[in-house]
């Protein structure tokens, strides 16, 4: 530096001229008795401007361009923490895991937030939740939340295990393998409930309106990336679902809807019944599909009250007549999506409330690869809005037949001749549902029951011994899956509207 170096010849001359001195001191050392004092004075001297030196050195640096490095002043708050870990660490009577501590003290941190969303993961929980947002995983394909100190699903993902077995938004998951989930948060219960394709994983659900937990055995499978699921249903309207937002869903939507249009699409309905929602940028990419330029997608607000609007890039078909189908497993992405074009573009909005999901999260990741996922904003629809907890109430309400939530049966337990529980009511209302009369459906399981049970059996080629077991209890549910979706009363009312749009 500058001034560093004008300090260092300054020095040298200043030596120099002592030196001299210190010379001419010794020619005349015979004529003086002062010499000793002299050079005292001279040593003195040197320390002074050394000292001085090293002073303004030290300025310079401190308040030039070039700073030197500060500490940090303490943290204060932290000092409790501090003792306790410390206190624990020495005083505890057996060895401990620091760095169980320190990862229990983070995670203690977030749960004191109160924020289902908000959560701090490991290494593998981090791993698994990097995994279904971008690409597929292994599991039983289900999106859950916690809600109330509970496990919650909020929705199964199309064709998934969880799916086929019967799993419905607001099911309760009790335990998992007969663990019980009490205290846990959503990422532990994941962990618990994801494995290898192939395993077995058996659930407890409580479903609003039972009065005892159901057993759901599922075995895991890999859950595809594939997100969109495309079908005329006529010859000028199309069926397009989406199962989630994850990170190529916009990709899969342009691709099926460009399909669509070669077969003669006129008109479109997207559906998102049981999308459990995913990334914000792809809610955003998608509805810019369908909403104007300009116009106003969603809002967020921080917690300062600043409001921040995302407007539409416009970069699709604003003017395809479209309606959308939304119900309690439409969450997050979903709603945001839903709202956007029902309030921005004027787009109808067919089938249940919405599940109410009103705010936005980040993740960050750690050197260690551990995450902490966190709530950052509110998201607010283009009138300003904000639905969480409430849903989205649609413009036309439909509910689906009352068969259409009937739960799963336990495809180990025998149902028979005799017998009487929810199980064997649920198998009665299922078979009247297809067309095999039981005769009653209070749940106990008399002759006529029985007598149903075999026509059943024998029309799908099943073994005829009117017992409702295994093989048999799958093809009953499957067949009325299949009721279900053929007798879709909000697809049909979807299309209606659809219809008188198209006019």
């Amino acid at each position: 530096m500058k001034v560093v170096k004008a300090l260092e010849e300054k020095n040298e001359e200043q030596l120099k001229v002592q030196e001299e001195k210190v010379e001419q001191e010794q020619v005349n050392q015979n004529k003086s008795g002062y010499i000793r004092l002299k050079k005292f004075h001279f040593i003195m001297l040197l320390f002074f401007l050394v000292f001085l030196s090293a002073g303004i050195t030290t300025f310079a640096l401190a308040f030039g361009k070039e700073k030197v490095v500060t500490v940090a002043p303490e943290r204060t708050e932290f000092n409790k923490l501090y003792e306790a870990f410390d206190t624990i660490k020495d005083g505890y009577y057996k060895d401990v895991d620091q760095k169980k501590l320190i990862n229990g003290a983070i995670d203690g941190m977030v749960q004191s937030l109160d924020d289902p969303y908000s959560d701090y993961m490991s290494n593998e929980e981090a791993k698994s939740f990097h995994n279904s947002i971008s690409s597929s995983f292994e599991g039983i394909g289900a999106e859950i939340q916690e809600k109330d100190g509970h496990i919650v699903i909020v929705s199964p993902i199309k064709g998934s295990p969880a799916e086929k077995a019967g799993l419905k938004p607001n099911d309760m998951v009790i335990s998992v393998n007969g663990k019980s989930l009490q205290g846990m948060n959503s990422t532990e219960a994941v962990t618990l409930i994801r494995g290898k394709k192939g395993t077995k994983v058996t659930l407890s659900i409580q479903r609003p309106g039972m009065n005892a937990p159901m057993t759901v055995p599922i075995v895991r499978d890999t859950i595809p990336i594939e997100t969109v699921y495309g079908e005329m249903v006529d010859d000028s309207i199309a069926k397009v679902q989406i199962t989630s937002f994850s990170s190529n869903t916009s990709k899969e939507l342009v691709s099926t809807l460009n399909d669509l249009q070669k077969k003669g699409m006129k008109g479109l309905v997207l559906d998102l019944r049981q999308n459990p929602g995913g990334l914000l940028d792809q809610a955003v990419s998608i509805s810019s599909m369908f909403v104007p330029k300009g116009k106003v997608i969603v809002k967020e607000e921080d917690k300062n009250g600043k409001i921040k609007e995302i407007a539409s890039q416009n970069e699709g078909d604003p003017d395809l007549p479209l309606v959308v189908l939304i119900d309690s497993g439409s969450a997050s992405a979903s709603e945001i999506f839903a709202a956007a074009v029902k309030e921005s573009a004027g787009v109808p909005l067919v089938g249940e409330k919405s599940f109410g999901k009103g705010t936005v999260q980040t993740a960050a990741d750690f050197e260690d690869g551990s995450n902490l996922k966190y709530t950052i904003a509110k998201w607010l629809t283009p009138n300003g809005n904000w639905i969480h907890k409430k849903g989205i109430v649609p413009d036309v309400v439909v509910k689906l037949p009352e068969y259409a939530t009937l739960p799963i049966i336990d495809p180990d337990k025998e149902l028979a001749l005799s017998t009487s529980s929810t199980e064997v009511q649920t198998a009665q209302k299922m078979l009247k549902a297809i067309g095999y009369d039981p005769g009653r459906v209070d749940g106990f399981f008399d002759e006529k029951t029985k007598q149903a049970v075999i026509k059943f059996q024998t029309a799908q080629k099943l073994p005829a011994n009117g017992v409702l077991k295994g093989d048999s209890t799958l093809k009953l549910m499957d067949v009325l899956r299949e009721k279900i979706k053929n007798s879709d009363t909000q697809l049909q009312k979807a299309v209606e509207v659809l219809k008188g749009r198209m006019k």
